[in-house]
C-alpha cells in the first residue's frame, strides 16, 4: 500500500474538494459516521459538531467533549483553543486562569532543570486541569530542536532514523523520548517532522527530516508516531503541507511553494496522507504560500489547504494545530485577532502561540458575536482538543513516564546504527593512541569524554601562561626625564617585548607540534564553520562532507553523548558504521560502508 501512496495522493488531488460554506465557518461533518438526511434520530452533541472516530478518541469521549464545550461561556470557549507561550520559569497559573487558556508550550527559557519544569507542569495540573482540560506541550524533536536538556536524554537529529534505516530503532527512540517527557508531566510533543527535505536548498528543516526519499520518510514517521503514542504522549505531525521543499524559512518570511499540484501529491503530501491512514491524532499546519492551491495565503490560514485538502481530500478528522502565530510567515499579514479568527475559519482547532493571547481571545469573541465565526465551529475545535486529552487520560495512568536519562540506551543505539562513513576505510582502527578534536564545541566536549573513557589520550590546545600574553604598555616620557634616559628605558621595554613575543611563538609552535601528534578530528555542526582534518565529522546534516578533503569523512547526525560514544567505537575499530546517507550529498560518491 505504501508503495502506491504517492500516486494515490496525486490522483486524489486532481479531483474536486468537498467543503463547507467559507463565509459561515460551519463544521463540516466528515467520515462515514456523519448523520445523513434520512436519519430519524436527532443528532447527538458530537454528531452536531461533525466529530467522528478514527484518529484516537472514542465515540464516548467525543460525546463527552461535545457536552463540555456546549456548557462553556463564549470567552472561556475562545480561550480553550489557544495554546500560549510564557515568560520566565514560574508556573503561568494566573495567565492560564485569567484567559481560560487551553494550554501552554514550554521553551528553553522556561526550563532551568528537569525538576523545575516537572514542578511547573504539576502546579498547572493541580491549579487548572481539575477545572478544565489542559494541553501541556513542548517542542522536543531531538537534534537542533530540543528545549529540555539538563539531565534529560539528548536524542540525535531525526535524520538519524533515515540513515539507520531500522524502524524498530525509530519507534524505540520516540518511545524513550516520549516516556521522559511524560515523566515531566507533558501531554503533547510537537514531533515528528513529516517533511521530505529537498537537500541543501532547504534552510529550515534539514536534519529535522528523515531524508529525501518519500517511502523512507513515510515508514519512519509512522514508527515515530507509534513510539510517542506508546508512551501516552500526543504526537503532532508537522509541517503540513510540507516545509522541506521551500527555499525560505517561515520564521523569517512567508515561503513560496512553486511545485505543481501533482508534484505536491507525489512528494510533500504523501507522508501526511500515510499518517492519516495510520490514524495520527494531530497535525500542524505550516505557514507556506502554496501557489498551486491558494496563492499568497499561508497554508495555516487557508481553508483550501486545511479544510478542502487536509480534511476533505486526505480525510483527516483529527486535531489540526497552527504553527506558531508569532512567526513572520503569518504575522506580517495577520495580527493576533485576525490570525486567530482566520485560523479557526480555515479549519484549525488549536491556535499556537498568538503574539497576544488576550487579543486573540478577544478577537474570537468579537467574531462570534458579529456572526463572522459560528459558535459551532469554535465548539468543534475545542471539542477535538478536549476529546484528545480525555482519550489519553487512561493511557497516562498506565504510562506514568520515565525519569530523566532513562532513554540514553535508545538514543545511543539509534546513533550507532546511523553512523555513516562516506570516505575512508570501513573496517579497522582509524585513529592512533592520541586524538586532537577541534570545531563544534558541544561535539568536542562530548567526544572528548567518550574518548577518554575508551582509553584514548585527548589533546586539547593549552592556553599560554599570562606572563606570555600580558603585553606591557609602551613607556611614556616622564616629566623632566631626559631624552637619553627615556631612550634607554624604551630600549629595555622593547627588549622585554621581543623576549615575550619570542617565548610566546615558541610556546605556540610547541603546542602545534604536540597537537599534531594526535589524529586530527574536525567536527562541523549546525551553523558552524566547516572543519577539515585527517577525519571530518558532520554532526548535523551531512552536506558539509562534500566540501571537505579529509581522507576519512563520517556523518554522525548528532553531537549527543550517545552519538559521540558510538563514533569512538567506530574510530577504534570496535564497531562498524552501518548507516547509509538518507539524502544525496554533492561531492560525495559513496553512500556508506
Amino acid at each position: 500500500m505504501r508503495r502506491f501512496l504517492p500516486l494515490i495522493v496525486a490522483l486524489s488531488l486532481l479531483g474536486s474538494a468537498c467543503s463547507g460554506d467559507p463565509e459561515a465557518g460551519e463544521p463540516t461533518p466528515s467520515g462515514s459516521s456523519a448523520p445523513t438526511a434520512e436519519a430519524t434520530q436527532p443528532p447527538t452533541p458530537a454528531e452536531r459538531l461533525g466529530l467522528v472516530e478514527g484518529w484516537g478518541p472514542t465515540t464516548a469521549e467525543l460525546e463527552r467533549a461535545a457536552r463540555i464545550v456546549g456548557r462553556m461561556r463564549l470567552p472561556d470557549l475562545a480561550g480553550q483553543v489557544i495554546v500560549a507561550e510564557w515568560q520566565g520559569t514560574a508556573p503561568p497559573v494566573a495567565m492560564v486562569r485569567d484567559l481560560h487558556l487551553g494550554g501552554v508550550i514550554a521553551f528553553a527559557d522556561n526550563v532551568s532543570s528537569t525538576q523545575q519544569i516537572r514542578d511547573v507542569n504539576a502546579t498547572l495540573e493541580r491549579a487548572v486541569r481539575r477545572t478544565w482540560p489542559l494541553f501541556l506541550s513542548v517542542d522536543q524533536e531531538g537534534g537542533i530542536v530540543e528545549r529540555i536538556k539538563s539531565d534529560a536524554t539528548r536524542f540525535p537529529t531525526f535524520m538519524s532514523v533515515g540513515a539507520a534505516g531500522e524502524v524498530r530503532l525509530t519507534k524505540n527512540a520516540a518511545r524513550a523520548s516520549g516516556a521522559e517527557l511524560r515523566g515531566l508531566g507533558f501531554d503533547v510533543v510537537f514531533a515528528p517532522d513529516a517533511d521530505v527535505t529537498s537537500g541543501p536548498g532547504d534552510p529550515t528543516i534539514g536534519s529535522r527530516s528523515v531524508g529525501s526519499d518519500v517511502t523512507t520518510v513515510i515508514e519512519h514517521v509512522g514508527a515515530a508516531v507509534d513510539g510517542y503514542t506508546a508512551a501516552a504522549l500526543v504526537p503532532v505531525l508537522k509541517h503540513f503541507p510540507g516545509h522541506g521543499s521551500v527555499p525560505q524559512d517561515s520564521h523569517l518570511t512567508l515561503p513560496v511553494q512553486t511545485r505543481t499540484r501533482k508534484q505536491l501529491g507525489a512528494v510533500d503530501l504523501a507522508p501526511f496522507a500515510a499518517a492519516v491512514e495510520q490514524g495520527v491524532p494531530a497535525i500542524m499546519a505550516g505557514h507556506i504560500d502554496v501557489r498551486a492551491l491558494d496563492p499568497k495565503v499561508p497554508a495555516s490560514m487557508s481553508k483550501v489547504l486545511v479544510t478542502d485538502v487536509l480534511r476533505g481530500e486526505l480525510g483527516f478528522d483529527g486535531l489540526v494545530v497552527t504553527d506558531s502565530l508569532s512567526m513572520a510567515g503569518v504575522r506580517a499579514t495577520y495580527d493576533a485577532a485576525r490570525s486567530a479568527v482566520q485560523g479557526l475559519r480555515a479549519g484549525n482547532d488549536v491556535l499556537l502561540m498568538p503574539p497576544s493571547p488576550a487579543a486573540a481571545r478577544a478577537g474570537i469573541v468579537a467574531a462570534v458575536k458579529a456572526g463572522r465565526l459560528k459558535r459551532a465551529r469554535l465548539e468543534q475545535a475545542a471539542a477535538r482538543q478536549i476529546a484528545l486529552l480525555l482519550h489519553y487520560e487512561g493511557d497516562r495512568r498506565d504510562q506514568r513516564g520515565r525519569p530523566p536519562g532513562a532513554g540514553r540506551a535508545a538514543s545511543r543505539a539509534l546513533s550507532a546504527a546511523a553512523l555513516t562513513v562516506v570516505a575512508g576505510s570501513c573496517r579497522g582502527r582509524l585513529v592512533g593512541s592520541s586524538v586532537t578534536p577541534v570545531g563544534d564545541p558541544v561535539a568536542v566536549a562530548n567526544f572528548s569524554s567518550a574518548a577518554r573513557a575508551a582509553g584514548l589520550t585527548v589533546l586539547v590546545r593549552q592556553a599560554p601562561p599570562a606572563s606570555l600574553t600580558d603585553i606591557e604598555p609602551a613607556p611614556a616620557r616622564k616629566k623632566k626625564e631626559s631624552r637619553k634616559a627615556f631612550a634607554r628605558r624604551k630600549q629595555a621595554w622593547q627588549a622585554r617585548e621581543r623576549q615575550r613575543a619570542s617565548a610566546l611563538s615558541r610556546f605556540v609552535a610547541a603546542e602545534d607540534t604536540r597537537l599534531a601528534s594526535g589524529t586530527n578530528i574536525g567536527f562541523s555542526g549546525y551553523q558552524d564553520a566547516a572543519h577539515d582534518g585527517e577525519i571530518a565529522v558532520a554532526t548535523n546534516t551531512p552536506y558539509v562532507l562534500g566540501q571537505l578533503q579529509a581522507p576519512v569523512r563520517i556523518a554522525a547526525y548528532g553531537d549527543t553523548p550517545g552519538a559521540m560514544s558510538a563514533l569512538v567505537d567506530v574510530l577504534l575499530g570496535k564497531a562498524r558504521a552501518k548507516g547509509s546517507l538518507p539524502v544525496p550529498v554533492p561531492g560525495v560518491e559513496r553512500k556508506g560502508c
